[in-house]
């Protein structure tokens, strides 16, 4: 065929796995009328893409016509136990066949059929016609149709799924897949299958004896096994499983193939479409709002390839992008690395993007084999990059810029500014709503979803490290993080202003990266002969409980097999309240022992007690030890800023922030926290923060009294909730304040009360009662900050962070009141979080302009521990409990506690 004549190549789509998933990854968002549209949105954004990115010439988007098919006349209890869309979801199928043809797109279905049916003919008839088919699904019932001709993409991880795919997957060619399929059944469709008979199993058998008939045939000469004679028993079941499953391939076809061409939109149609739904930024996106242009226009953030990209090996072309990114005046970089651990780390790669679609990466470490192209060394890199990286004029754009500051830290380059940070901007404007990682942003906000780690370097004990990975294939990779990263700033940047999260950004999360990644870099010190005793005398204590737990239970069992204690309890000793799971076994959680502990059982306190002690013991006693680093001697927390949806940070390896307070394991944990030869430790702690919140925002004149006084708050509660003098005040009375004080700020109900005081619910709502009547202000705050949540979607802390709670309307009781305890408390613990990153962003600048050499190393919640010369420890305290009480100005005092201690219970 000529260039005026080229192969038929039919992209064919299938709508549903479009809908589903783009409802699902997207939150709920609303056009001008109401009506919900995030289905439409992301599948409005999925199609455009693929417009701009697939090779086809002929295209058309398959949708499922209803629920009855003609499988259903075959066995009617097909896909039957499958629950009916969400409601919200409902009125936008209409609204994405709309969207379909707005961009001049077929959208097909036919009554009676599936669209894998449908999908099935059309692929059969272009193949008759000499082309081939690409079909855009990751249904796994598709798979039967892969062959000379017929391909697949996985839409989500933009991945070919041809014959070598299927084989590994169904452990059979293509054309095997509906007889395994078959034997197997599929619990999604109701598809019975036989018994027993998994994904393996049906694989072996196929393969062994062909085809179903063969194996349903050979079945009466098998070895006698519960597997045989299944498949003489459900014989008959797995014929009609194999009908069900088999695609139907003379499926009329509502439009011949030749009518599929591709053909460009009408832009007024297409505009029209998108502007009723409130798709401004996709008008914007797809160039709508601009006149047609005459040559083809250069690619916003959202269009254009991804790819191909350089691969830097000459210092020539190395210093061509040095020129090209300081002319730009910001750029994006990303490094790739041996380990993820940055104490430790070494480079292996770098890669720069300079405009959306240009980008390149330039291996450092890579194991080449022979022949392999060359490639330069960090000792020719680093120099002639640092000026780049360390220019005030021109920006350097991260995702996740801790990280690589401190793999730059490790090559050489401490100083990188000034920077820009996509990962925190997408956390300070929709902080609950998602997750804030590179390719989650990517597929959300470009509808691209970015190759995998997975795909590059394979996955269990496949897996290679990245620096043994072939250049092509690693800068494919490397280089379109890069690319990604700049187009997320492109979108992301202009939003903070829109969002009213400019100076949140500006102010405390950005300022934060540089002193967090400081903070792990120094680590802090551990008494690992310390942590080693503690360890000994929890195996102890934890060996002394379990001969306990077997006494109480009659008879020896082992305490972490749940399945074993949910039998002793519930089957043998027939205590109350067991509930089974789905599987069938006993549920033995917290929440059910610590039931069963408070009627005063002993056994199910004596688990409780020993789980703890065990899970301090494998978390931290244990732990701890073996993540001391051989170089520095110390631990190296990592701090995540972007996970927890008030603001509040959180660690990991070795998380740090659930070590109990007022306990005497955690007293002893703690103790194994210590001070370099020379120096002490200094804690820093905000008092009762929240509540002091909770007295501001809800503008509670007795409450605010009680704190500006410095009266002691519980017993101030407990006098005015009780009526009791506070010359009289008992501890009892006093705890009872306590609990509800601090019970309020998470929405405690009666229940919760009632079991926390050891009272009756009843007794517990007239305590509530009594507190709302005295602090009628509080029950107006919890009523407005539900409403605010209801009406916006987030709430706001006092310095402006949004908090989404997503699940504020949702529709199940139990999950709506969750989100509105979520949406109380938010406000509060979100505005503790942004007075102590305040506090953190002031103190070593702080501390430096005293003249002290004491730093910052950790903080868990509410604390900040200094590492300080014994000499200039005093000072250092004054200094931080000075900072961190001006962190913010409430109409109550911000009152900071400080400790010096060798260690840091001591400390504490």
């Amino acid at each position: 065929m000529t260039s005026q004549n080229p192969p038929l190549h039919l992209i064919l789509v299938d709508g549903s796995g479009f809908i589903f998933r783009a409802f699902h990854a997207l939150p709920p968002m609303s056009r001008p009328d109401g009506t919900v549209v995030n289905a439409v949105y992301g599948f409005t954004n999925m199609l455009a893409k693929l417009l701009s990115d697939h090779s086809g010439n002929h295209l058309a988007v398959i949708f499922d016509a209803g629920r009855a098919t003609f499988r259903n006349d075959i066995y009617p209890a097909y896909k039957a136990h499958r629950p009916p869309p969400p409601p919200e979801l409902i009125p936008q199928f209409a609204l994405v066949r709309e969207a379909t043809q707005a961009f001049s797109v077929p959208a097909i279905e036919l009554p009676g059929y599936e669209a894998d049916d449908l999908i099935a003919a059309y692929a059969v008839a272009t193949v008759a016609a000499g082309g081939r088919v690409t079909i855009i699904s990751s249904d796994k019932d598709l798979m039967q149709l892969v062959g000379p001709g017929v391909g697949m993409l996985d839409p989500l991880k933009q991945k070919s799924i041809n014959e070598a795919e299927v084989l590994d997957k169904f452990g059979v060619p293509p054309s095997q897949v509906v007889e395994v399929q078959a034997l197997m059944g599929d619990s999604t469709d109701n598809v019975p299958g036989v018994p027993g008979i998994g994904p393996k199993g049906a694989g072996e058998l196929i393969r062994e004896y062909g085809s179903l008939e063969a194996v349903l045939e050979a079945a009466p000469g098998m070895k006698p096994s519960k597997r045989r004679d299944n498949l003489i028993e459900f014989a008959d079941q797995a014929r009609i499983s194999r009908r069900l499953v088999q695609l139907k391939l003379d499926t009329p076809l509502p439009i011949p193939v030749a009518d599929l061409s591709l053909r460009d939109p009408d832009r007024e149609k297409l505009t029209a479409f998108l502007a009723a739904q409130g798709f401004r930024s996709t008008i914007q996106r797809l160039g709508l709002n601009e006149p047609a242009p005459a040559a083809k226009p250069t690619p916003s953030p959202t269009t254009g390839t991804f790819g191909p990209y350089e691969c830097v090996n000459t210092l020539e072309s190395l210093k061509s992008w040095v020129l090209e990114a300081t002319a730009a005046g910001h750029f994006a970089i990303d490094t790739e690395t041996d380990s993820l651990h940055p104490v430790s780390v070494n480079l292996t790669g770098i890669s720069l993007a300079t405009a959306p679609g240009r980008a390149c990466y330039i291996p450092l470490g890579h194991d080449l084999e022979l022949g392999s192209p060359p490639q330069l060394s960090p000792a020719e890199v680093l120099p002639i990059l640092a000026p780049l990286l360390t220019d005030s004029c021109v920006l350097k754009i991260f995702q996740n810029a801790k990280f690589d500051l401190r793999v730059f830290a490790s090559a050489g380059i401490p100083e990188i500014f000034p920077i820009d940070d996509t990962m925190l901007m997408s956390y300070v404007e929709e902080a609950g709503l998602h997750g804030h990682g590179m390719d989650e942003l990517s597929t959300l906000h470009l509808a691209h979803k970015p190759i995998s780690f997975d795909e590059v370097t394979g996955t269990g004990r496949a897996r290679i490290p990245f620096a043994r990975v072939p250049l092509d294939r690693a800068t494919a990779y490397a280089a379109e993080d890069a690319d990604v990263t700049l187009r997320l700033w492109d979108l992301l940047r202009p939003r903070l202003r829109e969002t009213k999260s400019l100076a949140l950004y500006e102010q405390i999360e950005r300022p934060l990266i540089p002193i967090l990644a400081d903070m792990e870099r120094a680590g802090i010190k551990v008494d690992a002969p310390e942590l080693q005793s503690a360890s000994e005398d929890f195996a102890r204590r934890m060996a002394a409980q379990e001969i306990e737990a077997h006494h109480l239970a009659g008879r020896e069992f082992n305490l972490g097999s749940a399945k074993q204690l949910g039998e002793i309890l519930f089957d043998e000793m027939k205590l109350p309240g067991g509930k089974r799971g789905a599987a069938g076994a006993w549920g033995t959680d917290a929440a059910v022992l610590n039931d069963l502990a408070e009627q005063g059982y002993e056994l199910p306190s004596k688990i409780l007690e020993w789980r703890q002690l065990a899970k301090l013991k494998s978390t931290y006693t244990d732990a701890l030890i073996a993540q001391i680093d051989p170089t520095t001697k110390r631990v190296h927390t990592s701090f995540a800023q972007a996970i927890a949806a008030t603001g509040r940070l959180s660690s990991t390896d070795p998380n740090l922030q659930n070590i109990p307070v007022r306990t005497e394991e955690g007293t002893r944990i703690r103790r194994a926290f210590i001070a370099e030869p020379n120096h002490l430790l200094i804690s820093a702690d905000y008092s009762q923060i929240e509540l002091r919140l909770l007295a501001h925002v809800a503008n509670i004149p007795a409450l605010r009294e009680s704190f500006i006084h410095g009266e002691d708050i519980h017993a101030r509660t407990a006098s005015e909730v009780f009526g009791v003098p506070m010359a009289q005040m008992d501890k009892e009375t006093r705890r009872r304040a306590k609990a509800i004080n601090f019970g309020i700020i998470y929405g405690i109900s009666a229940f919760g009360l009632a079991r926390q005081l050891g009272i009756t619910p009843g007794e517990a709502k007239q305590t509530i009662d009594r507190y709302f009547t005295r602090y009628p202000e509080i029950r107006a705050y919890m009523e407005a900050t539900k409403q605010e949540a209801r009406d916006h979607g987030f709430v706001l802390t006092p310095f402006g962070r949004r908090i989404f709670i997503p699940q504020i309307r949702d529709k199940n009781g139990a999950t709506r009141a969750y989100a509105e305890r979520a949406a109380i408390n938010a406000p509060l613990q979100g505005g503790g979080a942004d007075i102590i990153k305040r506090a953190m962003v002031k103190l070593p600048a702080a501390l430096l302009a005293a003249g002290l050499k004491t730093r910052m190393i950790l903080q868990v919640h509410d604390e900040l521990l200094f590492e300080s010369p014994e000499a200039e420890a005093p000072q250092a305290a004054l200094l931080a409990q000075k900072i961190m009480s001006e962190a913010a100005t409430l109409s109550v005092p911000l009152v900071v506690e400080t400790g010096i201690g060798k260690n840091w219970a001591d400390a504490h």
